[in-house]
């Protein structure tokens, strides 16, 4: 690999997952000072959502940390940090909905969620192996071990992917239930939008870190390294 292909990775591999969490933060940041029409708690826009599609059976709990929102598909709960359950503002409607669109997948049996859900298995075994395998094989020379630690990091590499069509589905299913609800106005679209797309780059930084980490060890393992 190159100098300007080393310089494409590191970039993928710190500067865009870095960039990615600034534009979330200052993004939440902005439009968490910034009230929608409805004047709406999170957890009243995820409680509305829910009874809108019948899903009366998922509940709605508080908890801890910053952004640390998510739904339980086990437990069927939309958790929600303290600032989004409590806060009135654009960005805790958005997240607030955003955790209900996983809610409404599951009810749906939503294709790429229940795959994802398939994956997240070999998934963790690839996150947690991989690498051992990889350092194991290029120290011993054994390359039988490089690719299985490949082989085991490219289930890692799909979660990531189909990721991203079930989080951009959620944001969509979130925003159409959030207009039809009348938690916000038209004229608030655009600005739900924003933060909505910027969480979203947080998925697509690391889909892009992870592919980039696969491509590099396949290129190790399929070029000769001169001595």
């Amino acid at each position: 690999m190159g100098l300007g292909g080393y310089l494409i990775y590191i970039a993928l591999l710190i500067v865009i997952p870095l960039w990615a969490q600034s534009k979330v933060k200052s993004t939440y940041k902005k439009y968490s000072k910034v009230a929608t029409s409805s004047y709406m708690t999170g957890a009243q826009v995820a409680r509305k959502i829910l009874d809108d599609n019948g899903l009366y059976n998922v509940s709605i709990e508080e908890t801890r940390g910053v952004l640390s929102d998510h739904y339980d598909p086990r437990k069927k709960v939309v958790r929600l940090s303290s600032g989004n359950y409590h806060g009135q503002s654009m960005a805790s409607s958005a997240i607030a909905a955003h955790e209900v669109g996983h809610a409404i997948q599951d009810a749906e049996a939503y294709a790429f969620l229940r795959f994802r859900h398939a994956l997240v298995p070999v998934a963790n075994l690839g996150s947690n192996f991989s690498f051992i395998l990889i350092i194991a094989g290029a120290v011993l020379g054994a390359m039988n071990l490089v690719l299985a630690g490949i082989i085991f990091m490219s289930f890692a590499v799909l979660f990531q992917l189909v990721t991203l069509p079930v989080e951009f589905n959620a944001s969509n299913r979130a925003m159409a239930q959030l207009v039809s609800s009348g938690v916000i106005r038209n004229n608030e679209e655009r600005e739900t939008k924003k933060v909505l797309n910027a969480a979203a780059l947080t998925y697509v930084a690391a889909a892009l870190v992870a592919l980039a980490e696969l491509i590099r060890f396949v290129l190790m393992f399929l070029v000769p390294q001169d001595d």
